[in-house]
């Protein structure tokens, strides 16, 4: 039975600051809980907070369009007590702002929310159309939500907290061509005022980082915020070094950023930045160069505060780890890739987990190089077979490439041209669009989101042949200490995965026929995991969709305890799901950021019993398909 709770007024406000419950923006939880339990002020106890978990919702439908077409939350986080009563929150959404909106910049005026910029921090206009107006992006995705200290922002009535947000691609330009890849991506420190009463957030400060000491930033994807408080942000899909001069994306991405389609150089783009949140609501960057040029997606770096397990979304893709020299530096340490040895073949497969030192370096020492050095000098790459004995035989970015390291460059190899070798090196390069990362702490297990399991797993590529779903996987990850390398060398850590098998919970359903909708997975079940946050307090992993399978994208619950999968929030149709974080505790509130982008970014395939319906709907909720919005779940019954 769901009740309200016995408590006193004193009581109540001491659970109240304690609990680990989702805000309740727009009202206030102390006056809804007194209201239910009639106020009073004895001395009774309170009960003990037991168990936390979700109630979910169906899948919107088109027998109610409206909710096809934006955020959709329909579900509640109910908590049992110790006096055997349960109550029960509503959850909704609440965004920050839908990205082409003009915003407070902290001084007055406002600045454009998704707005992008060239070198110069001047705005990059869309020539296409007439009116020449900045560009702004579709697709916001990973976020950070943080504290400081001492934070010196003005205006700000409650508490003060940051939010970091990244900006991945625009989809388009004006007149509808593609603009994927071709422009810098922004990144942005949101001031938010937090009620005290409420956890209620609402933005009182936009800031565009300046990323120009980093040579701007290429495809930002997931991110996640590290043990000491700053946002790990990701460059992913690193520009082919080896044929550079034939990439036209690469030469937009330059004449955008620096007015010069010649002037970027591949090598300053798909390493790991880091930006510090300034007490005054500006943020600070850095990249590092020493944690390998992968196809960077959201990074975990573990309790140790040193061990960091590395997202790939590759065609090709492999499981890195960085152990870092010192904790809380990402500046300088060693860098492996896993080998996988299979053990089982279906449901994804299972596996021991050896790994490949690929090498130690800084991040400075890798910069320098990176300026130096071209494709040519570091390795020599054939698309056919060059019928020669030195070059050996390695998959790349789903095809086979033929390759031959220039003697003495290894380190330059290692960490400039990672994937190629790294399989040179004997490591499983045969993952296929290997997504989000997270750790649960507690039981020392990783979460790793594959979000296709495709020819790469399927064909032997780097010893990975398995049978899965096309809807992907998420795998768990069993850490250990005392590991060694292939060298024979200690692994200088106590979070290294040594095996991996897929959660049976988590495991996609294809349909071979549509449904009646037009999904082609089980709508019921995950379909292409991207986004993965794990929450230590609720015992819950929550995973976001980024689903060519499901008509509406969902973000999900999973309960490891109990095994149980619920879904708590539709993005809006041909969206995906992206900026997850999970937070256990601001001021005593807990947090579940949630961003979607490129919403109405329809396939035939799989939207074409809705899209005549649909589109003039997100339409007019998005800016015309250029909006995306940045929020976060609330315990509101009904979306704001």
């Amino acid at each position: 039975m769901t009740d309200s709770l016995d408590l006193t007024r004193r009581n109540l406000l001491k659970f109240l600051s304690g609990a680990p419950l989702l805000p309740l923006a727009g009202g206030s939880a102390t006056a809804a809980l007194l209201t239910a339990c009639g106020g009073g002020d004895t001395a009774a106890a309170a009960p003990t907070l037991m168990s936390l978990s979700f109630s979910g919702m169906a899948a919107p439908t088109l027998a109610d369009p409206a909710k096809m077409a934006t955020t959709t939350v329909a579900s509640s986080l109910n908590a049992v007590y110790s006096n055997g009563k349960t109550l029960s929150y509503a959850l909704g959404y609440q965004t920050f702002f839908i990205t082409g909106a003009m915003v407070p910049n902290g001084s007055g005026g406002t600045t454009l929310a998704g707005g992008y910029y060239d070198i110069k921090n001047q705005p990059i206009l869309d020539r296409s159309d007439a009116n020449q107006r900045q560009f702004f992006s579709d697709c916001p995705d990973g976020s950070s939500l943080l504290k400081l200290a001492n934070p010196t922002v003005t205006g700000v009535k409650g508490n003060t907290v940051f939010a970091v947000v990244q900006f991945e691609y625009a989809t388009r330009n004006v007149k509808g061509d593609s603009m994927y890849g071709m422009l810098p991506s922004p990144i942005a420190v949101l001031t938010l005022d937090q009620s005290p009463t409420t956890g209620a957030l609402s933005l009182v400060k936009y800031h565009n980082v300046d990323t120009s000491s980093v040579n701007g930033l290429w495809i930002t994807c997931g991110a996640s915020r590290s043990p000491w408080n700053t946002h790990l942000s990701s460059e992913e899909y690193e520009p082919d070094a080896s044929v550079i001069d034939k990439n036209t994306q690469f030469a937009n991405f330059s004449t955008n950023l620096y007015g010069d389609a010649s002037k970027a150089n591949p090598y300053h783009y798909g390493h790991l930045p880091e930006i510090t949140v300034n007490p005054d609501g500006t943020g600070s960057i850095k990249k590092h160069y020493c944690m390998g040029r992968i196809s960077h997606e959201l990074i975990q770096v573990m309790p140790d505060e040193r061990t960091a397990l590395m997202g790939d979304d590759a065609s090709n893709g492999g499981l890195f780890m960085f152990v870092a020299d010192k904790a809380q530096d990402l500046s300088s340490g060693t860098l492996y890739v896993a080998k996988w040895t299979q053990l089982t073949a279906d449901n994804g497969g299972s596996a021991k987990l050896s790994w490949i030192k690929l090498g130690s370096a800084t991040s400075a020492e890798i910069k320098a190089l990176a300026d130096s050095l071209k494709a040519a000098d570091i390795v020599s790459v054939k698309t056919t077979d060059p019928a020669d004995a030195s070059y050996t035989k390695i998959p790349f970015s789903g095809k086979t490439n033929w390759v031959k390291f220039v003697a003495g460059k290894e380190k330059a190899a290692a960490f400039l041209e990672t994937h190629r070798y790294a399989a040179f090196k004997g490591g499983s390069l045969g993952f296929t669009k290997m997504e989000g990362t997270t750790v649960n702490a507690k039981d020392k297990i990783a979460y790793s989101a594959m979000s296709y399991i495709q020819a790469a797993m399927t064909n032997g590529s780097g010893g990975i042949a398995v049978k899965g779903p096309n809807a992907g996987i998420v795998y768990a990850l069993n850490l250990k200490g005392g590991q060694s390398d292939d060298t024979g060398a200690s692994i200088n850590s106590e979070w290294v995965p040594v095996d991996m098998a897929a959660v049976p919970a988590l495991v996609g359903e294809d349909l071979a026929t549509p449904d009646a909708l037009g999904n082609l997975a089980n709508a019921d079940k995950i379909a292409n995991p991207d986004n993965i946050k794990f929450s230590e307090k609720l015992r819950t992993l929550f995973i976001g969709e980024d689903s060519g399978l499901h008509v509406n994208n969902f973000l999900w619950a999973y309960n490891v305890d109990t095994k149980t999968l619920t879904r708590i929030l539709s993005t809006p149709a041909g969206a995906e799901s992206t900026g997850l974080h999970a937070v256990d505790d601001i001021n005593g509130f807990a947090y579940v950021m949630s961003n979607f982008q490129h919403p109405g970014d329809w396939e035939a395939a799989l939207h074409g019993k809705v899209q005549a319906t649909l589109d003039p709907l997100i339409r007019a909720n998005y800016r015309d398909r250029f909006g995306a919005a940045v929020g976060y779940l609330t315990g509101l019954p009904t979306l704001s």
